[in-house]
Parts: C-alpha cells; structure tokens; sequence
C-alpha cells in the first residue's frame, strides 16, 4: 500500500531545493516496515549529494528494510555524484515509490536497475504535483539550452526610447520592482553590449532602496564591441561573463555550459530580434506605460516579416496592474520537435 502523506513531505522537502539549477529538486522520505519516519533528506543543487543519499546518510543501518518515497525516479547516472539506484540498494532499501519519470535520458533508467535488484518499485504516485514541481527543469532538458525570457518596456505604441534616445523612465516604480523581482528568479541577467554602451546599467537585483541583495544573478553580455573597465555592471557585486559572440545559440551554449538554466533577456531591440529570430524566447513579459512617443526606437527590432502571414502571435499567460502600468506576461508557441 502507498501512503501518499509520504509523497507529499517528500514533495515538500523537494520544494526546498534551489532553482534555478542544473539539477532538478528532489525530496526523498524513508519508513520503515510499521509505517515510521526513520530519514529524509533533499537536493541542495548541483554538486550537493542527491536527495535518496542525503537521506540514507542520516538513515544509517537504519534504511534497511524501508521504503523510500522518492519524488523524482531515482538516477542511473554518474556525474558529480554517483547513482541514487545503486545507492538504495546497496542501503537494503525494500520499496522504492517514486513520483515522475526521469525525463532526462542520461540519468534515466533508475527504476529498471531497483527491479533487477529485486527491489518493489511503484511508480507514478502524485506524479502530476511532481512534474509540475520540475517543469522549467525538464523544459530545458529537453530543449537542451537554458530557458529565455524576454523582457521589455514600451509605451503604448511601441517604443522603447525617444527619439533623443532617452528611456528612463518609461514604466513607474510598481513595474521595476516588479522586474526586479523577477530578475531574481532567474540565474543570468542577459543584454548586448549596445545596451551596456548606451545606457551603463547595474543589472542587478536590488531592494526598493536600490540596495544589492545578495545572491545576484549572472550579469552576461553579448557583443563584440568592448565593454569598458569602468561599466557600472563590473561595480556591482556578484559575477560578470562577457561573450564575444553575436550569435544567441552560441551565447546560450556558453551560458549552459556555466550550468545557467534560466535567462532573464532585458537587451534592446536588436538583440531582442535575434533570439526572436532564431526561435530563442520561450516567453515574454512586456510592461506597457499609459503614455505615447509618437516617435523613437521601436521595443524589437526587424523580425524579417514582409506579410501579415508570418506574424508571430504570442499566447497571454497573464495580465495585470502595476501603478499606472500593465504587465503582460506572454508564452511563445513551442517549434516543432522540442517537445514531447
């Protein structure tokens, strides 16, 4: 019989860990035979010792003859840590109930290798909460790159800028929090030299006295133009990673490989228009001000779209009020064949 208490503090435990994280978040629960909380343990992100093992070390001897209530299918992989199968077996582990299938097919194929231990697994138990727990992780599993968020700020027909150039300030303060908020629920703040040369933005994250928070996300730029010494980006505490590239796919791949998972794109409308080119923004929030410019640059910048008949239509997640403001929080349709 499952007791899906169990699943439900292991889920909550799971809630626990970081994101975003190359890792997904995973809680793991051990009972014993009469029903008891013998250990529990989560992930605290990558390179920290996986939930199943966190809790088996603060089982001991203890963990044999438990089961364990596992959100996510337990790994087959070896990375910066050895396999969580192998681990609950070697424990003597005697059930394994588990929440989602491991999406990811270098680590998948854990439940298999319980069976052949002679170990009872059962599968699929809140497996709905589960998934929803992991769902931008296994969005970037499958896309194989970090997620891309777009951000804007525009007036009502469209601009980003007057004519002069000038941009501050476009929205008022409920809608740069807002950002700022935002901003940090992402690892990677992203914008192209253009906008580092023109407007010297922090882009940190910061308190509504405009204090740094610790904790800031990767401040990455793009562009082959140099960006000086004395930018006000390199002031601010936290890291910088600058990329001599002006190819987005080639400025994400560098970005994954610094285990980033989810970018937060607040550059100008060139840079915009490329990763809308290349198909590289999976959703969008635009911050629209009750105001016209008449003139001035425009929020993006040439899409390549002659005819009403390539239009790129965009599906609303939400909208809402900020001060005089609203916000519009957009999801991109998914291409072809990067999804399941």
């Amino acid at each position: 019989m499952v007791d899906r208490r169990w699943m439900e503090r292991a889920l909550a435990l799971a809630a626990r860990g970081p994101w975003p994280d190359p890792n997904p978040r995973v809680g793991c629960v051990l009972v014993d035979p009469e029903g008891h909380l013998v250990a529990e343990g989560f992930h605290r992100g990558a390179g920290s010792p996986h939930a199943e093992a966190d809790a088996l070390a603060g089982a001991g001897e203890r963990a044999r003859g438990c089961t364990a209530y596992v959100t996510l299918e337990p790994c087959a992989h070896t990375g910066r840590t050895g396999p969580c199968a192998p681990a609950l077996v070697a424990a003597g582990v005697e059930r394994v109930v588990y929440g989602q299938a491991d999406p990811n097919p270098r680590a998948a194929g854990g439940a298999e290798v319980l069976r052949r231990s002679g170990i009872d697994v059962t599968g699929a138990c809140l497996a709905e909460e589960a998934t929803a727990l992991n769902e931008r992780w296994a969005r970037t599993v499958r896309l194989g790159r970090p997620l891309v968020t777009w951000k804007f700020a525009a007036t009502l027909d469209g601009r980003s800028a007057a004519a002069d150039g000038s941009s501050r300030w476009i929205t008022g303060p409920e809608a740069r929090a807002d950002v700022h908020g935002l901003r940090a629920t992402r690892d990677a703040v992203l914008v192209g030299t253009g906008t580092v040369l023109a407007d010297d933005p922090r882009l940190t994250v910061r308190d509504g006295a405009g204090r740094p928070l610790d904790g800031q996300p990767l401040r990455a730029v793009i562009g082959t133009s140099e960006v000086p010494a004395g930018a006000r980006l390199h002031q601010e505490p936290g890291p910088v990673a600058t990329m001599a590239t002006r190819d987005p796919e080639e400025a994400l791949e560098c970005l994954w490989e610094k285990g980033i998972r989810d970018v937060w794109l607040e550059g100008g409308p060139t840079l915009a228009a490329a990763f809308l080119r290349a198909g590289l923004v999976d959703e969008v929030y635009a911050y629209l001000a009750p105001a016209l410019l008449g003139a001035g640059t425009a929020a993006v910048g040439d899409l390549g779209i002659t005819t009403m008949a390539g239009i790129r239509r965009l599906s609303t997640k939400d909208v809402r009020l900020l001060g005089p403001d609203v916000r519009i929080h957009l999801v991109a349709p998914v291409a072809a064949g990067t999804e399941e």
